[in-house]
This record gives C-alpha cells, sequence and structure tokens, in this order.
C-alpha cells in the first residue's frame, strides 16, 4: 500500500460498522476525498478527535485499491471555540457545507481561504455573517464573477440604482434590469465591498449596519442557490 500525507480539514462524517467512521476532507493536495478510519469510535481511540468536524491537521494515509485509510494524524487545531457559540457554529458549519457543495478538486486558494475564515470566526470577535459573507464573495469570485463594479456588467455605465441580475451574477443598472434582476440598496453594496476589501484578520475591526450586512448575506445565499441549485443558511 502507498503511503501519502495531506493537509486536510474534515468536513463531514458518518458511523459505519461497530466502531469506524467514514470521514470526508477537504485537502490541499488532492481536493475532497473520503477516508477510512478504523476504530475511532471507540473510546479509548487514539484518533478519535481527528474524524470530528472542523478538525485541521497532517492525515497520513495508505491507499488501497478501493479507499484511503487513515493511519496517523498531526492536529494542527480543531477550533473548538465554534462550539461554545451557537451563531459561530452554525456559520462554521455552514462554510465547509458550500465547500462540499461547490468543491473536489485541489484548490490552494480556496483550502487557504477556509483556513482563514476559520480563524477569524473561531478567535477573532468577529459580528455575526461577516466571514461567512466574505467567504462567499471569494467563491463567487473564484467562479469568475465580477459583481463588485461601479458600473454596470452588461452597457458599462456608472452604477447609480443597482440590481443584481441573477441569470448572469451580477450588478446592472436600471436601462439593463430584467425580471430575473433584484435591487441592491447602496447600504448593501457598500456592505459588499467593504467586506471584500477587508483581509479576514481585521474583520473584527469593521462595523457594519446590521441592516446593511444582512442585506449583503441575504443576496450572497439568493446569488448561491440560482448559481448552484443549493439552499445554504438564511436570516430570512
Amino acid at each position: 500500500m502507498a503511503s501519502v500525507k495531506v493537509r486536510a480539514i474534515v468536513l463531514k462524517s458518518s458511523n459505519v460498522r461497530d466502531k469506524d467512521a467514514l470521514v470526508c476532507l477537504y485537502s490541499l493536495e488532492l481536493g475532497k476525498i473520503f477516508v477510512s478510519m478504523k476504530g475511532v469510535r471507540g473510546e479509548k481511540a487514539k484518533l478519535k478527535f481527528a474524524k470530528e468536524i472542523f478538525c485541521f491537521g497532517e492525515y497520513i494515509l495508505e491507499q488501497t485499491k478501493s479507499n484511503f485509510i487513515v493511519t496517523g494524524v498531526d492536529i494542527i487545531d480543531n477550533f473548538y471555540d465554534l462550539s461554545k457559540d451557537i451563531d459561530k457554529y452554525y456559520e462554521g458549519c455552514t462554510i465547509l457545507d458550500i465547500v462540499d457543495k461547490v468543491e473536489t478538486q485541489s484548490n490552494p486558494p480556496l483550502f487557504v481561504e477556509i483556513i482563514k475564515a476559520l480563524k477569524a470566526l473561531c478567535y477573532d470577535n468577529v459580528k455575526k455573517y461577516y466571514c461567512i459573507s466574505k467567504f462567499l464573495i471569494s467563491i463567487f469570485t473564484g467562479m469568475g464573477y465580477k459583481f463588485l463594479s461601479d458600473r454596470c456588467s452588461s452597457c458599462g455605465s456608472i452604477l447609480g440604482k443597482k440590481y443584481f441580475n441573477l441569470d448572469i451574477g451580477e450588478i446592472v443598472c436600471p436601462g439593463c434590469k430584467t425580471y430575473l434582476c433584484v435591487p441592491v440598496s447602496d447600504l448593501c453594496f457598500s456592505s459588499l465591498k467593504i467586506l471584500d476589501m477587508t483581509d479576514y484578520d481585521n474583520l473584527k475591526n469593521i462595523k457594519l449596519k446590521e441592516e446593511g450586512i444582512t442585506q449583503a448575506f441575504n443576496l450572497l445565499c439568493k446569488n448561491f442557490q440560482w448559481r448552484t441549485g443549493y439552499q445554504i443558511l438564511n436570516t430570512k
């Protein structure tokens, strides 16, 4: 059997057999992979921590003909404090769920983005929806959408009133508006731009109006659902 070491984070896991687990990892080197962990649900199992969601570490894998088996893990972080705050926990879970739904291949910039988002969410006093909104912006940017320009993406005119065109995934002017457009307030637009321009390390230092971040997050959720077909957490 060939051995390989990957840096990875646990996206989800499920119980199999008596004490085994099937774990979904998103790794820097191999992208999304499913690995078997033998006996990790036992009380005295040395690697029981390594099957838990948010566990980030170096996983040593043995490759068989059918799958990977985990033989060792050097933990880097488990983001334990996320479990102490229900809002942060669900926001973190949603970030991992987004990754699970949109990416299977190795994507180093996305991997770095995941870790930065979870670190800010876990250790910094960042307000609700800041981290996940910034993460969603990065997801759309990675898909090739440029929706934070000051000009209409269709005709190029300077934007006054703004509308988000769900069909093309970008912002247009009133003259280019279609039935697939939703209005974007100046407050929402400015919140999106501030989040986009702010590093994760500095999210704790910005203060957006609650109405603005709520509108921004809901717009990003709606766009994600339109682009991928998957519905994620929504503020209603």
